[in-house]
């Protein structure tokens, strides 16, 4: 059976008040960063996402690994967690969620850039030639 979880957490990051919207649904781990301004209230975001739901920009889905809970020795589960704590990933999982999207972000920021610039170029050797073929006969 498939299941569906949401949950909205307003934290504050210096110097805003944001808001982590994450789901999971299907097996599959989706987060959305939404910054407010000042403090707000509860009515506040519940009208905030009224309004802007379809405008709200999820990351890339991540894969999530079903949770099994099952009884585990004090004794292993403080090795097991001494391992994990060797080999940490940074941050949680909707942090890295938002990574994801921000690495995106920037791959695709440097290609609209890169061609800006080669379109700049290409207009100006077509100057460079226009203005060699005013000077050609003399």
């Amino acid at each position: 059976m498939n299941t569906s979880a949401s949950s909205l957490t307003i934290l504050f990051e210096a110097p805003f008040w944001i808001g982590l919207y994450e789901r999971e649904s299907y097996g599959r781990y989706e987060v959305c960063k939404i910054t407010f301004g000042a403090e707000p209230k509860d009515y506040e975001v519940y009208d905030f996402l009224l309004k802007n739901w379809s405008a709200l920009k999820f990351s890339p889905s991540v894969e999530m690994a079903a949770a099994v809970e099952k009884h585990v020795n004090p004794k292993r589960m403080k090795r097991i967690i001494a391992k994990q704590l060797d080999h940490a990933e940074i941050g949680t999982k909707a942090q890295q969620a938002l990574k994801i999207q921000q690495e995106q972000g920037k791959i695709e920021r440097k290609t609209r850039s890169r061609e800006r610039e080669e379109e700049k170029q290409r207009q100006f050797e077509l100057r460079e030639e226009k203005r060699k073929e005013k000077h050609r006969g003399h």
